[in-house]
């Protein structure tokens, strides 16, 4: 397949990520949200910044001869091309900050420098920095006896270059990160006016190197590899979950891979710097806005009273399928359910697991848990199951990437509760969102398995868009269950005819499923693919996709981050369309259709089409034979399709531009509240209810 079809994986996240900066400088977007908006955008790149360019250092580094295999590109041709990429999109997001602060100006909010103040407002703040901020630092030099001192991971530091008498120079620094004192110093002449607390201690730095003169001085942030792994870590010697501890530990010391700073500083200045760090000058960004934005959440809490800066308010609806007066066992036993979060409560799961917990005819609940709320409804709900003599089996990752600390203590309290504990596969991340309760019945065991494509964590069910299929059907429950006695074998699914599961039995499946569309679209017939993901990368999946394509499928697909295949290009690509939904809700449901009609084939799923997924974990799909709820999956996508608020199209020249579909624009995010909120009250189900 020629290049013309393929994006860059990381070129295309950042792609993405200037999605995200754009809703922040989006005028049809309430102010206070769109400081979210920027907030995320930062937190993005941090994190980018911290797995996959430290993951292309790593490489860039190695013996080994690494190429992306999609545009060939080297690991350093990807890191220069993502560094130029990001230097821009920081001159983006230094436009939409000012304008941001600019508009909340009016609202009473600034965030103001020395310069804007009296002789008598610089006084008074003279006067709290030598009381309330300068006992708590610690200033260093920087000399033979006093090595480059450990930056940590994110936190602000004030850097100085400093001349001696008799003209030597030398560099400080001073830890701006404290719990001690406050990030926003409100000036008390003026409420609602602001200034950070590291600017304040860069203004008056001086005082902290009284027998020096300050030549130069810079706010700096550090950020450094956090790509672990830990099978690089694994000993037979070790508990497992001791082994992922100490690689918590060494994260926090891994190589940085980029060094922000606030104000230019000279060449020598950035020379030094990279050498001590051990990183290329190309790798210090200048950066015209706070280095950590996070104070915008301290902003917001002022900004309360005035609910029209806000999203208009909205709750999750109880679904009208359920009655949460009655057994939800019992419900779910008659017909399957869908639960669509965020605009439907995951309260009926939650009663229907507390229900499996205390029922004395429940003998079992198997889970899989990826990432779960601190304060879970859901871990306080499988201890309780274990003491009641119910065998709980749980599958918890302890390499879900930054939950890891929180999955450590969560395992711990299961394992003393007394249920059996797996911690994953050693080569295979367990991603699935999988759980099934078996209890006794007249006409013996019966499976009730739950099957989602988000984590079980209440506080992202009301953030995520997802997906959760509640069903009886006794041999999706078998399968289930066949997923859950290979994990304990420490071993994965070999064969399936219900679920699709990765690693062995998801893209050969998918891939079966897209050949049967290719052979009706050569026959002549209808043939259709319809997929809502994450993220595309996997190229066997994208050269069928584009093999599909040049046979006449029509194919369309919803991909919210990185799409690595390029739609629209000539006898190619021609019959693909791919939108990208970024809204007020993280999308984050997978939905993947096959055919038309009656035939159609559609599945919800936890994996993503990434190599990482299809192959590298275990995931898995379900299949839905509910004919009301294939519909309305069919509503669900067909709406996101329909998207031209919220949704942007991507074009062959790989760029995302708006869409004007009808006289006026749809937002499929508040088309599915608004449904929500109807259903609820034509099945007369109380907010009380749907809120409990």
């Amino acid at each position: 397949m020629g290049k013309s079809c393929y994006t860059n994986r990381e070129l295309s996240w950042l792609q993405f990520n200037e999605r995200v900066l754009n809703e922040a400088g989006n005028a049809n977007v309430p102010l206070a949200e769109r400081l979210t908006f920027a907030s995320i955008y930062q937190s993005n790149l941090d994190e980018f910044f911290m797995v996959r360019v430290g993951t292309l250092m790593v490489q860039m580094h190695s013996d080994e001869k690494f190429r992306e295999n999609k545009t060939n590109m080297t690991s350093m041709e990807q890191v220069d091309a993502i560094l130029k990429r990001t230097i821009e999109l920081e001159q983006k997001k230094a436009q939409i900050y000012e304008q941001l602060m600019g508009e909340l100006e009016p609202q009473g909010i600034r965030i103001i420098n020395f310069n804007k103040l009296s002789k008598k407002e610089g006084a008074v703040l003279e006067n709290y920095f030598d009381n309330n901020i300068a006992p708590f630092l610690m200033p260093m030099i920087i000399g033979k006896q006093q090595p480059f001192p450990f930056l940590n991971n994110k936190e602000l530091y004030a850097l100085v270059r400093l001349s001696t008498k008799n003209g030597k120079g030398k560099t400080g620094i001073v830890p701006c990160t404290n719990s001690v004192f406050k990030r926003l110093i409100e000036i008390p002449s003026r409420p609602g006016n602001f200034m950070l607390c590291e600017e304040l201690i860069l203004h008056f730095v001086s005082k902290l190197y009284p027998t020096y003169t300050v030549t130069e001085k810079s706010i700096m942030r550090v950020t450094r590899n956090a790509d672990i792994d830990g099978i690089e870590v694994y000993d037979e010697d070790m508990d497992y979950r001791d082994g992922m501890e100490l690689l918590l530990k060494r994260r926090t010391r891994l190589s940085p891979v980029r060094l922000e700073l606030s104000r230019e500083i000279n060449g020598k200045g950035k020379k030094d710097l990279a050498k001590f760090l051990g990183v290329r000058p190309k790798h210090i960004i200048q950066v015209e806005t706070p280095l950590d934005l996070s104070f915008v959440f301290q902003l917001q809490e002022y900004l309360r009273d005035r609910p029209e800066l806000f999203y208009p308010k909205r709750s999750p609806r109880m679904t009208p399928a359920l009655n949460l007066k009655e057994s939800i066992l019992d419900q779910v036993a008659k017909k399957d359910v869908l639960l669509s979060y965020p605009y439907e409560s995951i309260r009926p799961f939650l009663r229907m697991l507390h229900e499996a917990a205390e029922d004395d005819d429940v003998v079992s609940i198997k889970m899989t848990l990826y990432r779960v709320a601190d304060r879970s409804k859901i871990i306080d709900t499988l201890v309780e199951a274990a003491e009641n003599g119910k065998e709980v089996i749980v599958m918890i990752e302890l390499r879900a990437r930054f939950d890891e600390a929180n999955n450590i203590e969560m395992s711990r309290r299961l394992e003393e509760a007394g249920c059996h504990i797996i911690y994953g596969l050693g080569d295979y991340k367990v991603h699935s969102k999988l759980c099934q309760i078996a209890r006794k019945t007249e006409n013996g065991l019966q499976y009730i398995t739950q099957i989602g494509t988000g984590n079980y964590n209440e506080k992202t069910s009301r953030l995520y868009t997802d997906l959760s299929l509640l069903t009886a059907n006794q041999e999706i429950g078998a399968e289930a269950d066949k997923v859950f006695r290979a994990l304990l074998m420490g071993e994965t699914v070999e064969e399936t005819k219900h679920l699709l599961v990765a690693p062995k039995c998801l893209q050969n499946k998918v891939l079966a499923m897209m050949n049967e569309e290719i052979s009706k679209a050569k026959q002549g017939l209808p043939a259709y693919i319809g997929v809502k993901i994450n993220s595309l990368t996997d190229k066997d999946i994208i050269e069928k996709l584009i093999e599909a394509s040049q046979a006449g499928v029509r194919i369309e697909l919803i991909v919210r981050g990185i799409c690595c295949l390029v739609p629209g290009v000539k006898g190619m690509t021609d019959n693909i369309t791919v939108i990208s939904v970024v809204g007020r809700f993280l999308e984050h449901s997978r939905i993947y259709r096959f055919g038309t009609g009656e035939d159609e084939k559609i599945y919800i799923s936890s994996a993503d089409f990434m190599t990482r997924n299809t192959l590298r974990r275990v995931e898995v799909a379900a299949p839905i034979y509910d004919e009301a709820i294939r519909n309305r999956i069919r509503h669900i996508f067909d709406t996101i399709m329909a998207d031209d608020e919220k949704g942007k199209m991507q074009t062959k020249e790989r760029l995302y531009i708006d869409r004007a579909l009808g006289e006026q624009k749809l937002n499929s995010q508040e088309v599915f509240y608004d449904e929500a909120y109807a259903a609820a009250e034509s099945a007369d189900v109380s907010e009380l209810e749907a809120n409990a």
